[in-house]
């Protein structure tokens, strides 16, 4: 049996706020290669996680520990969808395809995720062309954006607001 325990929780927070890309995880799935990925990620709230997709898989997101703004868009960067884990929802399953972004709320909030494997590398495209690089600082902007941004807003950095 596999378990995470709060002892878990408490040092994974503690090795993301350690890390530069401030969160870190650890698997429950024994290799990359795992037809069901299945994970804790420690995400601090200046973790910047970018719009992007999965071509090949859904998604689940439910937290363990603290809150996360998790919206989803459309092509062009609409929101088209916004749920705030561990506040007003539990389980999020974003679909095949669909572009979505993640922001932590609090300090120590982990989230669980899976997804169909295996495990693929991001490429530039499964990023949204409308959304900054994590090297731009213009992710900061965006972040505080992703906080409050509601349904059918659309960020003003995507060019033709």
């Amino acid at each position: 049996m596999k378990t995470i325990d709060h002892d878990d929780l408490d040092s994974l927070s503690a090795e993301a706020r350690q890390s530069p890309r401030q969160r870190m995880n650890r698997n429950l799935h024994g290799e990359l290669a795992d037809p069901v990925q299945r994970l804790a990620i420690a995400m601090e709230p200046g973790t910047y996680i970018r719009p992007h997709h999965h071509r090949q898989t859904w998604e689940i997101l439910t937290p363990l520990r603290g809150r996360f703004v998790v919206l989803s868009f459309d092509d062009s960067g609409v929101v088209v969808g916004r749920a705030v884990l561990g506040e007003d929802t539990c389980v999020v399953e974003i679909p095949v395809g669909g572009w979505h972004a993640v922001l932590s709320l609090d300090e120590g909030g982990v989230i669980f995720e899976v997804k169909c494997g295996p495990y693929a590398p991001f490429k530039e495209e499964d990023f949204a062309s409308w959304s900054p690089a994590a090297e731009d600082q213009a992710h900061g902007e965006l972040m505080r954006w992703f906080a409050h941004a509601r349904v059918g807003e659309r960020w003003s950095g995507c060019g033709e607001a």
